[in-house]
């Protein structure tokens, strides 16, 4: 029986979505036992006057009845409960908050802008992967968060007022997708973004991070177009002008892009526009989470890792009874090999850190079963939570796993969109050669190995006698120059 104690509950009362996440707490991060969203628009029920409709509240208490099912046998101290933008506007909002207590069984608490940034960027800070010097970019129903900071620490925080059901309703009313609606709801995000343009400049990022639905959409769409996952100012434009040709909003068809979202679509990529102009913003990815991870990691006091990829794979590791120390063996050779060919196959930090992380789960398919191992390592990396990691990366690690032995899919290395081909190609060759190579799992039966690039041939240089002491390895290493000729890879071996 699952121990009530363990488990921990966050409820995000936004403005065009509810949603409640339901974790366990498992060796110093989460597990997510449940997701569960539903589109409200609170915000499209505030009037002139900042009155909330009883249509509008009426959908919010319908939602919570549904919630309160799942909170019955969580403790309510293990229970956080936050409202947004909306609420923090209406001038009713009581009315609807005293009742959303009653349903719930536990407090309502109305954050404030400021609060919800913080939130916002704890959230990220504990479940996303990268430079840790970050601007984080969130844009709600009413509202949008902009956070600087480095690490656990925030070094500005902003919340301002719009966000993408608040610009349907000024800029979209007509349901036209015009370029004059753009323009207009683009100017109109500009003028408030300006005042704290400087503010942002002065504090600083060397990555950016979208955790908003609109951004989940654009790597949804990129994704489902072939793209590669990094958001930029170029592609946004592409976007617009492809919602413009559809004319209306009940036309709007982009491959990628599911109906639920596709109401609110157009509003939050004007936003998103208008901030990458403003800010000079070159390149955004995806968030690991957002407000509700904040809250959750909040209750739990869980300190920020420097590295959360690390914290993944110790966690993925021990979960299916990896071989550690073969593990760092073979990453260790990987690691040697592509700075001896890095000269030649311009290997960046980011593929080298996918290099390593392949190898520390290379053998995880061994927990189920030998002999489709590689299989099996490739649907688990690909079906599980991987914080620190972005869904183009999972899918390069679970296709690098996938082709780490036996005939190589040359499709699936050019199907993934988290580096180009041809570097999906070399470190799959790199991984291919180390696990070979570290076969004997003892590290004074790893040969000192010299490899060599040029374009896509290696050339490999093995001690004296090294084949002739080892005929099994011999015998492995040239199925494996066989199989790499397959896929028109040229490897040579001077024994």
């Amino acid at each position: 029986m699952l121990n009530a104690s363990s488990l921990y509950a966050a409820i995000d009362l936004g403005s065009n979505s509810f949603h409640m996440l339901v974790v366990r707490e498992v060796a110093g991060s989460i597990q997510t036992l449940a997701r569960i969203k539903r589109k409200v628009r609170l915000a499209a029920g505030l009037d002139a006057d900042n009155m909330l409709s009883r249509e509008a509240m009426a959908r919010g208490w319908q939602c919570l009845q549904l919630f309160s099912e799942r909170l019955q046998d969580i403790p309510q101290t293990q229970i956080r409960v936050v409202a947004t933008a909306t609420l923090r506007l209406a001038t009713n909002a009581a009315i609807f908050i005293e009742r959303a207590q009653a349903i719930l069984g536990c407090p309502v608490q109305v954050i404030s802008g400021e609060e919800e940034a913080r939130l916002i960027y704890q959230g990220v800070a504990h479940t996303t992967g990268g430079d840790d010097r970050r601007l984080v970019v969130d844009i709600g129903g009413a509202s949008t968060e902009l956070v600087t900071g480095t690490g656990a620490q925030t070094s500005s925080l902003f919340s301002l007022p719009m966000g993408c059901v608040t610009w349907l309703e000024r800029y979209f009313t007509d349901r036209a997708l015009a370029k004059e609606n753009f323009a207009a709801a683009e100017q109109a995000a500009r003028e408030v973004l300006r005042p704290l343009v400087g503010k942002l400049r002065y504090h600083g990022w060397k990555a950016c991070v979208g955790a908003s639905g609109t951004v989940q959409a654009l790597q949804e769409i990129m994704m489902a177009q072939g793209m590669d996952e990094h958001i930029t100012l170029l592609k946004l434009r592409q976007l617009r002008q492809r919602a413009i040709q559809c004319g209306r909003l009940e036309e709007l068809e982009i491959e990628g892009l599911t109906l639920d979202r596709a109401l609110v679509f157009p509003s939050g990529l004007a936003i998103l526009i208008a901030i990458f102009t403003e800010l000079n913003i070159e390149s955004m990815t995806l968030a690991g989470g957002a407000l509700r991870e904040g809250l959750v990691y909040g209750m739990l006091h869980l300190t920020v890792e420097q590295d959360i990829r690390n914290r993944t794979l110790r966690n993925v590791q021990r979960r299916f009874m990896v071989d550690v120390a073969q593990a760092a063996r073979v990453e260790s050779l990987a690691q040697n090999l592509a700075q001896q060919v890095s000269p030649q196959w311009e290997l960046d930090a980011l593929s080298q850190q996918l290099l390593s992380s392949a190898c520390l789960l290379h053998e995880i398919g061994l927990s189920i079963d030998f002999k489709q191992a590689p299989r099996h390592a490739a649907y688990l990396v690909r079906n599980l939570d991987l914080p620190g990691y972005t869904p183009a990366q999972k899918t390069l690690l679970a296709t690098l796993l996938l082709n780490q032995t036996n005939p190589v899919d040359l499709s699936s290395l050019h199907q993934q969109n988290a580096v180009p081909p041809r570097i999906a190609e070399h470190l799959c060759r790199l991984l291919r050669l180390a696990i070979i190579f570290a076969s004997r799992r003892r590290d004074d039966c790893v040969p000192a190995l010299t490899l060599t690039a040029s374009e896509e041939a290696l050339h490999l240089t093995l001690p004296a006698c090294w084949l002739k002491r080892h005929p099994l390895g011999a015998e492995l290493l040239e199925q494996e120059a066989l199989w790499q000729s397959y896929v028109h890879w040229p490897i040579t071996v001077q024994p």
